[in-house]
């Protein structure tokens, strides 16, 4: 695992309405592994919780910066994770079209919509497309979410 040593994970995050355990959990799995996790924030203020919940990523998506960040990783071909109510902003970087996601229920409609295919599951990790998505739907999922995202990154170093 030395070449996690000068990794770093981008986290981004709204300066409130995240769901802290989904900031914490994946960040300290970065942590563990010899990562090192990184916060970015439209806000210049301090914050202390993740793309997850509702308001977080509803403020992501109608950010004009927040979604050109997420689309230049997409575009560069980096792979990106996304638990919860996350994958709005993917859908508003125009990330989902023709891939398979999961998330918190309530987005299915909104991701089909956009052109993905919606799975009921832990955690996907799709392939197919410029960037590897790693997505999940909840709290109760990040064991499996930190083990998928942290083995998906780990292939990019």
């Amino acid at each position: 695992m030395t070449t996690w040593q000068s990794a770093s994970v981008a986290f981004l995050a709204a300066a409130e309405g995240t769901e802290r355990v989904e900031l914490t959990e994946p960040w300290q799995a970065v942590r563990d592994i010899g990562g090192r996790p990184v916060l970015v924030s439209p806000a210049p203020r301090e914050i202390l919780v993740l793309p997850g919940g509702v308001a977080n990523p509803d403020q992501l998506r109608t950010d004009a910066d927040a979604v050109a960040f997420v689309r230049g990783f997409l575009e560069a071909g980096q792979p990106v994770a996304a638990i919860c109510h996350a994958p709005w902003t993917l859908i508003e970087a125009d990330g989902v079209r023709d891939r398979t996601l999961t998330s918190w229920p309530s987005l299915r409609t909104d991701l089909r919509n956009a052109g993905a295919a919606w799975v009921d599951e832990q955690v996907v990790v799709c392939e197919k497309g410029p960037s590897v998505l790693v997505t999940s739907r909840r709290p109760q999922d990040l064991p499996a979410f930190c083990a998928a995202f942290t083995e998906v990154f780990g292939m990019y170093l």
